[in-house]
């Protein structure tokens, strides 16, 4: 068969990013997913300051989305309730967006823009020696100059390219459902940061009350493998005890849904290789400490796609060491924290810190929002600097010592 530019596995917001931003640039594009149009990925939905920024510059039109104008912070009986900040990088509003919704609209504007997205495909790479050539789907070969793996979390296509998850850096998993609230027009994303399991463990990670706009609510809870007794965690348990807590002050209606899990990779072992990269949730783009990544995908998946049209030959290795500069520090800098707060004792007196006062309040809704990354200035910048090389020293001691 005749070739294609670029191959993308996976139709998330991660595929549907490269695939928009390539094509639009006039490549020839086929985007394969395992899913039937209109799939639903199990998610927060809660879309920061900065994911609406790379939508905007995708120029997705947001019509349909939750607008969400802040964070209410909750820890223990302390409440902070603070706007997104007005920055010249992001716009100061954040959304959410049911991910049917969301992932719907991006690779509806892929087609628009003249890619061929197969559903119910699974593509899987083809290696010729250490070459990634193209995918090959439904019994058919697919040839491609470039794949963009962006299948989310590592499984059969990550075996095949050895961009596994790191097994001794942390992960996350988290679990949510939906209900009916009469307080679904809220225009603040609420999280509960003082999470116990049954057994009265703190557990890193947070509960959340994410408002749809459309007399639902996305109710959910995540965690950090960190913590002692992980393995043990029931995550049904820990929904069904957060939603005791906020069931009355949102008045919740019963689960529209089952509730359904996920995981949360936050490394990979490789994001390239020869003729091929990986982008979002299957490069280990996430934020340890939000658990969040759809801007981090919707901006990895625009950058492959640039650096392709600037130049095919260099574009997996320049995209790996550009996405290192924006964000391995950052994402660096969380999971060490991530080994930190696995401690309860550190866990528990540190959360009264983090919404204690107005200046560091301000430096962790930064930090909840994903504004933080190498180039940030200001005082959220100068602290994330400074903990990444304070954290760097006590890295060897977080880690003979993890909970």
């Amino acid at each position: 068969m005749s070739g294609h530019d670029i191959a993308v596995i996976g139709a998330g917001p991660a595929g549907a990013a490269a695939a928009i931003q390539a094509a639009r640039s006039g490549a020839d594009v086929v985007v394969f997913d395992k899913a039937p149009y209109g799939r639903d990925k199990v998610c927060g939905d809660g879309l920061t300051p900065r994911a609406v920024g790379a939508l905007n510059e995708l120029k997705i039109d947001l019509e349909d989305a939750h607008r969400i104008d802040g964070l209410r912070m909750i820890a223990g009986s302390r409440a902070r309730e603070l706007d997104w900040p007005t920055t010249d990088r992001f716009p100061a509003h954040g959304a959410v967006w049911p991910r049917r919704r969301l992932d719907a609209a991006l690779i509806d504007a892929a087609v628009d823009a003249g890619a061929d997205v197969r559903w119910e495909s699974e593509a899987l790479p083809i290696l010729d020696g250490e070459r990634v050539t193209g995918v090959e789907a439904g019994g058919e070969r697919w040839p491609a100059d470039l794949v963009v793996v962006a299948a989310g979390a590592p499984g059969r296509v990550a075996r095949i390219l050895g961009s596994e998850r790191i097994t001794d850096e942390p992960f996350g998993l988290a679990i949510r459902t939906y209900a009916e609230s009469p307080r679904h027009g809220d225009r603040h994303l609420e999280a509960c940061l003082t999470l116990e399991d049954e057994h009265g463990t703190a557990v890193p990670g947070y509960g959340w009350m994410f408002p749809a706009g459309d007399g639902t609510v996305n109710v959910g809870v995540g965690a950090l493998s960190t913590m002692k007794g992980f393995t043990n965690l029931n995550l049904n348990t820990l929904l069904e005890s957060y939603r005791g807590l906020v069931e009355g002050p949102w008045q919740l209606g019963p689960n529209l849904e089952r509730p359904r899990a996920w995981r949360l990779p936050m490394t990979a072992q490789r994001r390239h290789g020869h003729g091929w990269v990986a982008v979002g949730d299957a490069a280990g783009l996430i934020n340890p400490m939000n658990g969040e990544g759809i801007d981090y995908g919707l901006e990895s998946g625009m950058l492959a796609a640039d650096l392709f049209i600037d130049d095919p030959a260099t574009a997996a290795v320049r995209y790996d060491r550009l996405v290192g500069e924006r964000f391995d520090s950052f994402l660096r800098t969380g999971r060490r924290f991530s080994f930190l707060i696995g401690h309860p004792w550190i866990l528990r007196n540190g959360l009264r810190v983090a919404v204690g006062t107005q200046a560091v309040a301000n430096i962790t809704l930064a930090v909840m929002g994903n504004l933080v990354d190498s180039g940030t200035p200001g005082a959220a910048g100068r602290v994330l600097r400074l903990a990444d090389r304070g954290l760097a020293l006590a890295d060897p001691l977080l880690r003979r010592t993890r909970a």
